[in-house]
């Protein structure tokens, strides 16, 4: 009987190690964009800070969806190298792109009318227009930054991560300086308030694209040679195929707690600044696990494009350990220091005093949301995307969401009750993905091939 998991050696943590570190402060430093957003405009007022979450909150969930098409490459992109294909790696690159100019469309249709949205949905008043206007500015930066998801996920399978990691950095001290530039002013340059810092994130994604395009020239410019094979309709439509999927999953995922931040903006302004509060501490951390996912799917898509099952075993292995084992230690920093935690991101003493009781609970779902997160980067790298759309919706929306609506709202437990429901929802799809991710590696695993 062939065992779903290898034990993974001293080398094989080791490799993962140095492939995740790099990938995991690229992800930090992506999520540092809305952290930065919601810290420097939390210096204005509760109610600037729920504009920008609200605004956030629907730029983040309509883009989801593109980028999680896009990775729909990751496999192909991955599992290609592992084969020494590079025609095969060559073509995936350049399909991203056309898929990444397709994906503005409905990402513009999307955001257009979100002023009409909120205010359907029952958002405060107060916050509405700021919040569209939020949205609306962000429009222009999908474009490139969808862009940027193609580039980054070619040289980390390429293994060319500095550039990556560099560009970051670079970008993430732009957009700290000109969030204050605008939404303070200095100088010559005005007060916008909460709209300053849609300019300043968007201004930041164009750079991610542009910089990363022109320093690592010398391996990204041969790949935008277009050839005739890469527009052909039927592998683009495989292709794409392979993505709706994590596209549908990433958004349902989103949608769940953005549904939650809905919920909270229903309760107050206190509610909804207390939960962004809470959420950006959690989505911060997440970013370790998720660079450990991304990793994970790099090395098990090249064990399978090798023919190496064994190979592919113990980069499950190795991903799933370090995920769950990161998620343990902040677990405690969430439960240990709440308050402390909260101060660093407002001043405001309800907004301080809500979100010191919802921190802790997220510090519960850490660990299943580690572990969610890697298994979902094991399936994505051996070509299985549709399994993890079901057992999200089956886990979020059938279980975690129903039970928050009772807490909540029923039961009358209020932020609280919603927040539970979210660590019922995140145990449920991290035991479903564990049990597909044991059936998946039982045996030996085909290469994806869409040609």
């Amino acid at each position: 009987m062939v065992l779903p998991f290898e034990k993974p050696r001293r080398a094989d943590m080791e490799a993962m190690i140095r492939l995740a570190i790099p990938v995991v402060v690229v992800q930090v430093g992506m999520m540092l964009f809305g952290v930065v957003d919601t810290m420097v405009v939390g210096r204005l007022s509760s109610q600037a800070l729920a504009s920008v979450a609200l605004g956030h909150v629907a730029v983040i969930t309509i883009s989801s969806f593109g980028v999680g098409v896009l990775l729909g490459i990751d496999p192909l992109l991955n599992q290609a190298l592992g084969a020494r294909d590079r025609n095969a790696f060559r073509r995936s690159v350049q399909r991203g792109f056309i898929l990444a100019a397709a994906l503005m469309i409905p990402s513009t249709l999307f955001l257009l009318p979100i002023g009409a949205v909120f205010t359907l949905l029952g958002q405060p008043a107060e916050t509405v227009p700021l919040a569209a206007a939020y949205s609306h500015i962000s429009i222009p930066g999908l474009l490139p930054f969808y862009g940027w998801v193609v580039l980054r996920l070619a040289m980390q399978s390429m293994g060319r991560l500095r550039p990556i990691v560099a560009t970051v950095v670079a970008v993430n001290i732009f957009n700290l300086v000109a969030d204050w530039a605008l939404v303070f002013g200095i100088g010559p340059i005005p007060q916008l308030g909460p709209i300053g810092s849609a300019w300043a994130s968007t201004i930041a994604r164009t750079m991610l694209f542009v910089i990363l395009l022109t320093v690592d020239r010398r391996d990204l410019w041969p790949l935008l040679r277009f050839d005739r094979a890469s527009m052909q309709w039927l592998p683009l439509l495989r292709t794409a195929r392979l993505g709706i999927p994590i596209g549908l999953n990433l958004q349902l995922e989103i949608v769940a707690f953005s549904v939650i931040a809905l919920l909270m903006g229903g309760l107050g302004t206190i509610s909804m600044a207390a939960h962004q509060v809470a959420i950006n501490l959690a989505s911060l951390t997440f970013m370790v696990p998720l660079g450990v996912s991304q990793a994970t799917a790099v090395r098990v898509g090249n064990a399978i494009g090798a023919g190496d099952a064994i190979g592919a075993r113990r980069a499950a292995s190795s991903g799933l350990l370090l995920g769950a084992g990161f998620m343990i230690l902040t677990a405690a920093l969430f439960i240990g220091l709440p308050r402390w935690l909260a101060r660093a991101y407002t001043s405001v003493e309800d907004v301080v005093i809500l979100a010191a009781v919802l921190i802790p609970i997220a510090g519960f779902f850490q660990v299943f949301d580690g572990l969610q997160v890697v298994s979902a980067g094991v399936l994505r790298g051996a070509g299985d995307t549709r399994a993890p759309l079901v057992i999200n919706i089956l886990g979020f929306w059938l279980i975690g969401l129903p039970i928050s609506l009772v807490l909540g709202f029923r039961l009358d437990y209020g932020p609280p009750g919603l927040w539970w429901g979210l660590v019922a929802g995140l145990g449920a799809v991290a035991l479903f993905l564990l049990a597909r991710v044991a059936f998946k590696l039982r045996g030996e695993i085909a290469r994806v091939n869409i040609d």
